[in-house]
């Protein structure tokens, strides 16, 4: 034995003895590796965002966007061969259908595209690019570790909340956004490693980019009337948030019907942003500097200039992530909801005495926990999200308000959050909680009965007989006595007359009355479609088979009782 193989095994019997703690180191290593990337994130696009501002003064400087998605797009679509946009819905695909498995090369091609649309001018936020490579990181790292599927998107989660966390400084609102909009079920088997995760995030974080808060603002002391304001803010952020949902995935659809190529489109889709943004330089990037301006009361264009901006930064977020371009919608919609917030201000001191009410940067603040609740309908994600990034737990009541009822608006009109609806239409989405999510969970490969008895294609009938005394099976797989290849399958019950006739012992072989095409799975057939054809055919067991090697049987029986103890693990934890 090698000393790799050594290793190997004392690695799989500690995981076997500690599993939890196990899964926290785990889980602290991808919290790292999230914090990093979203460092590294972060400053490349400050850097790239710096040096396109020097071509501010040329003419041709509205092309710069249209290069960086067009750069972004080719990257994504010849280099690493993945589809544009933010990879949340991806991630939560990977975590209903797939056992959390994501491919590696997405650990980091949504820093690259994103930072190329991002820091040329492209408006879309770097949270949900960077979501996608913790959440890949974490995979990854379960997949290293020979992590069960449960295991595996606990890690996901991990990363997710590490990214959130890291980019945001915001540690509440990271585990927050994993479990309401990720991974959809709250645990303790997910509660405790992504918390320890997000901590290590957040902690990175700090040590690279600084321990400050994202917005810090003055101390607001909201009272009654602010809180009755708040109701009427909700249903403006719910259906600002409808409206930002339908406009980005419209988009999407107009500029895929044009004839031409993904680069092109995105290069055209990148210059239209870069022409509004010579007369609107606040609608570009991702906007925070407008946000920091709005929460302290800095913004003095008036009402109708402040709601042509936010219509023009709902117009360009549409057409920067519909044309091609990479990036999330965190940013976006903070900086939509914190105009929100400041035009419903506004438009109440036009009507009223606004004396009573806490200052404009009040409701800049509301505003963003409305449209991020609303368009997430995670309404826990909203709220911790500006508490965290605002440090504005005075303001805790009306954001409570906001975002609740924003949320609850906004399901009236969606039936589903951003992220979920095309995944849910497509049938790419497993609730937690089902029978099909807990099969899920489920491999193949943990259900495969190995007590059989091989036959091979020289037996006879009487060899088959004897066998038949020794065995508690109904089934016996014929192999080739040399390649040891699946050749058929014996099944009892069909061949059941012939036992009981000497004569034919000796002369007929069991390749003569075995089913040469019996139905088969593979073994990286989902457990939910192994079930389904067992029913269709009416088979209690199946033969799996990769290529032609016979690797057992898999037996309603055994999938049922692990079924349970899945169920029960899940439930226990």
């Amino acid at each position: 034995m090698t000393p790799k193989n050594i290793a190997g095994m004392a690695k799989r019997l500690f995981f076997l003895r500690h599993e939890k703690v196990a899964l926290l180191l785990a889980g602290v290593l991808v919290g790292c590796c999230s914090g990093v990337a979203a460092a590294g994130l972060s400053f490349a696009i400050e850097h790239l965002w710096e040096l396109c501002a020097h071509a501010k003064h040329y003419w041709w400087v509205f092309v710069l966007p249209g290069v960086g998605a067009a750069l972004s797009s080719l990257f994504l679509n010849k280099i690493v061969r993945e589809g544009a946009g933010h990879g949340v819905p991806e991630i939560i695909y990977a975590v209903s259908r797939r056992g959390g498995l994501l491919r590696f090369r997405s650990s980091f091609s949504r820093l690259v595209s994103s930072c190329l649309t991002i820091g040329s001018g492209g408006s879309a936020g770097p949270e949900a690019p960077v979501v996608m490579s913790g959440s890949a990181i974490g995979s990854n790292i379960a997949q290293r570790l020979g992590f069960p599927a449960r295991h595996r998107i606990t890690l996901v989660g991990c990363g997710a909340a590490a990214a959130i966390a890291s980019i945001f400084n915001a540690p509440i609102a990271g585990i927050v956004f994993t479990l309401e909009v990720v991974l959809g079920e709250w645990t303790a088997v997910n509660v405790i490693p992504i918390g320890v995760a997000s901590v290590a995030g957040t902690q990175v974080g700090r040590l690279l980019m600084g321990n400050s808060i994202r917005f810090s603002h003055t101390h607001f002391s909201p009272g009654t009337w602010d809180i009755a304001a708040a109701f009427g803010l909700a249903l403006a952020t719910a259906l600002i948030s409808v409206a930002l949902s339908r406009m980005i995935r419209s988009s999407g659809k107009v500029w895929g019907k044009l004839p031409a190529s993904k680069m092109s489109r995105a290069f055209v889709g990148g210059a239209c942003v870069g022409l509004v943004g010579l007369f609107f330089p606040q609608v570009l990037g991702e906007g925070y500097n407008q946000i920091y301006s709005l929460i302290h009361g800095q913004y003095s264009p008036g009402l109708m200039l402040l709601c042509a901006i936010l219509g023009l930064k709902m117009l360009v977020t549409a057409t920067t992530l519909g044309s091609g371009g990479s990036g999330g919608i965190f940013a976006p919609g903070l900086v939509v909801g914190s105009f929100t917030g400041v035009a419903y201000f506004r438009l109440l001191s036009l009507m009223f005495d606004v004396t009573p009410l806490a200052p404009e940067g009040c409701y800049a603040l509301l505003g963003m926990a409305g449209i991020m609740g609303g368009m997430l309908q995670a309404p826990l994600t909203g709220l911790f999200l500006v508490v965290d990034i605002t440090s504005g737990y005075e303001v805790i009541l009306p954001l409570i308000v906001v975002s609740l009822v924003s949320s609850s608006v906004c399901r009236y009109f969606e039936s589903d959050s951003f992220y979920l609806k095309d995944l849910k239409a497509e049938g790419g989405l497993i609730r937690p909680g089902t029978d099909e999510r807990v099969l899920e969970d489920l491999q193949v490969s943990e259900v495969l009965e190995h007590n059989l008895i091989p036959l091979n294609n020289h037996m006879t009938l009487a060899d088959l007989v004897g066998q038949v005394k020794s065995s508690q099976r109904n089934h016996f797989p014929v192999l080739d006595v040399k390649t040891s290849e699946f050749l058929g399958m014996i099944d009892l019950a069909k061949v059941r007359p012939y036992l009981f006739n000497r004569e034919l012992y000796g002369t007929v072989l069991v390749v003569d009355i075995m089913d040469h095409f019996p139905p088969a799975v593979s073994p990286d057939e989902r457990l939910t479609d192994v079930l389904e054809l067992m029913d269709r055919i009416q088979a209690f067991s199946l033969p799996v088979i990769s290529g032609k090697r016979f690797l057992g049987m898999v037996s309603k029986g055994t999938l049922l009782d692990h079924y349970r103890r899945e169920l029960i693990v899940q439930t226990t934890y």
